[in-house]
């Protein structure tokens, strides 16, 4: 288009803009209105308390965010009292670059609102992510699954559960998503500088990080390492800036949350199921899984992308069973082993594909709901630990249920030649 005609063109936006805009705009408004009647009503939120009270305390009061005032205002958003010390004591573990980002909702007085907003940005993320992992799984979904998949990532009872606590594992599962993309793209730099903003919260994303590493280093991606020390350096330059004494109190609040969640683990929950036992079980099962997934990672360096996805569905499964801190409102970054498993199934199962679709879909909505009613109706200890346990687990067996797919991914003359019988 040459000068004079981009002079010519229209500078107004037509009538039809305007009302999809103030229909969005009210959309909008009208969900975040929902959220803040919600954070109104139900009690949670106690993550993005912990974040935002740290914030506010540095910004405002001047008071050392990682202190153990901060812990025990949290401990009565998340159980009425202090802490006892075989509990989660919720001490602020974030690296000060990650808490800086919680500054525009630090200047917000009513928790509400800020819990409402974060509310909205997470079920965006989580609209996003599903959106996304069928881009990863290389699948275009029939509508009626397309939409029933939209659901369950919005409606599903860990999706709820990461909402109403504020966890931020939501954007982290949809940062690890882009980190996969931008691979994908060979966008390497993009992905190094993601990388380092997820380089934190490790029961959620631990063996992920190492998978991602392990992937540079064998394929020799080294402006993904490039990215990563530029994100790493402006933003411990800022932080330091900030706040030159944030990093001994901030190794001490790891130190004290590592400690504080040893009852948490999966070790600690197969010593209470099976006290008898001569060894350590958990011990044992966090060795083998760490070679397992470590065997996985080398499997995967040169294969297909779609082995690199699951791969990486995998590290993401098994992270919360080597030894860290289990928290269900993490397993949200499930969302995407469960979309490439479906994608897998509907691959390759073309005469029963509808039913076993439906049957996973429905086993992973309706088993949840149903343990968290157990545990709420009996409060019994087997149902509070089966709903952290049982997601990671089953997802690490649908996984390797269709492992042999992925290996051998894409589909052959030979498979064709079935599918058509």
């Amino acid at each position: 288009m040459s000068f004079p005609d981009i002079r010519k063109s229209r500078r107004w936006l037509s009538a039809e803009e305007i009302w999809l805009l103030i229909v969005i705009f009210l959309t909008v408004s009208g969900l975040l209105a929902l959220n803040i009647y919600l954070a109104r009503s139900l009690p949670g939120g106690e993550w993005l308390f912990l974040r935002w009270t740290g914030a506010r305390a540095f910004l405002i009061e001047g008071i050392e965010p990682y202190s153990t005032e901060i812990a025990q205002r949290v401990q009565e958003v998340a159980y009425g009292r202090p802490a006892f010390s075989s509990e989660y004591a919720y001490v602020l573990n974030d690296p000060f670059h990650i808490l800086l980002l919680y500054t525009p909702l630090a200047y917000i007085r009513d928790f509400t609102v800020v819990r409402g907003l974060w509310m909205l940005i997470g079920e965006a993320a989580l609209v996003g992510t599903v959106l996304f992992s069928f881009n990863l799984s290389e699948w275009q979904p029939p509508r009626w699954l397309y939409y029933g998949l939209l659901g369950f990532g919005l409606f599903g009872y860990l999706s709820l559960n990461a909402l109403f606590t504020a966890t931020p594992a939501i954007l982290l599962g949809f940062l690890y998503l882009w980190i996969l993309l931008a691979l994908r793209a060979r966008s390497d730099e993009l992905a190094g500088a993601l990388l380092f903003l997820v380089s934190y919260q490790w029961e959620v994303g631990g063996l992920f990080f190492l998978f991602i590493i392990v992937f540079v280093f064998a394929n020799r991606r080294w402006q993904v390492l490039a990215g990563f020390g530029m994100a790493l350096v402006i933003l411990l330059v800022i932080s330091f800036l900030v706040n030159p004494g944030w990093g001994l109190p901030y190794f001490r609040a790891v130190l004290s949350a590592w400690f504080r969640g040893a009852n948490l683990t999966f070790g600690h929950v197969l010593s209470v199921w099976i006290p008898e036992a001569p060894f350590s079980i958990g011990r044992l099962v966090s060795i083998g899984l760490g070679l397992i997934v470590f065997l996985e990672c080398l499997g995967a360096v040169q294969a297909h992308f779609r082995r690199v996805v699951w791969t990486a569905s995998l590290s993401l499964a098994a992270t919360p069973l080597i030894g860290f801190a289990i928290f269900p409102s993490n397993h949200v970054v499930l969302i995407l082993p469960l979309v490439l498993i479906l994608s897998l199934v509907w691959e390759r199962w073309a005469r029963s594909r509808v039913f076993m679709s439906i049957l996973i879909l429905g086993l992973a909505l309706l088993v949840p709901y149903g343990m968290y009613w157990r545990t709420v109706k009996e409060y019994s200890p087997l149902y509070l630990d089966l709903l952290a346990v049982l997601p990671p687990v089953a997802t690490i067996v649908g996984l390797y249920w269709m492992r042999w797919w992925v290996i051998h991914s894409p589909r052959t003359w030979l498979d064709e030649i079935g599918f058509r019988r």
